[in-house]
């Protein structure tokens, strides 16, 4: 029982802390309204060596020389999306976590919309071929047909259809 109790005060202890934040002090800028531009343009990108990542969530050296890249980028004056075209340009779109629509991503975009429209017309088609048309039946069949449907079951029997 101990044990659980130890548990318990190790998790609540872990859980009281807070999150460990991968932009140190020394990157932040002294300009608020700088900063608050700089942490929203690194959620936005992504960390070469993590891949799956920001770079205002990685740890990475590379994240760091890219949060401090943008910064001093900012700091020179740039907008937003000079910024970011500035960086699309040195390392492609896969630095942007949500990639632009484009020609060449193109695929990227339209992939789910294209495996929902086949997986509806895969359904359509199936529910069509599993219908037996009434049609093909012989006149025979029919009336066999008709007097299995009109005959009780009877569960006692152990008979099934």
């Amino acid at each position: 029982m101990w044990r659980f109790g130890l548990f318990a005060v190790a998790l609540m202890s872990s859980l009281a802390l807070p999150p460990a934040l991968a932009v140190q002090p020394d990157e932040v800028l002294s300009d608020a309204a700088l900063e608050t531009r700089a942490r929203a343009l690194s959620k936005e990108l992504r960390c070469m060596v993590c891949q799956n990542q920001s770079i205002d969530d990685s740890d990475a050296p590379l994240a760091r020389d890219l949060r401090l890249l943008v910064r001093e980028r900012l700091t020179a004056g740039d907008t937003d999306q000079q910024v970011i075209d500035f960086l699309t340009r040195r390392y492609g779109e896969f630095v942007l976590l949500r990639p632009r629509f484009s020609a060449h991503t193109a695929l990227l975009w339209l992939t789910p919309l294209g495996v929902l429209l086949i997986g509806v017309l895969v359904i359509a088609f199936a529910r069509r071929q599993r219908v037996a048309p009434e049609a093909n039946l012989t006149p025979d069949e029919k009336a066999q047909l008709a007097e299995i449907f009109r005959r009780p079951i009877d569960g006692s029997s152990g008979k099934s259809l």
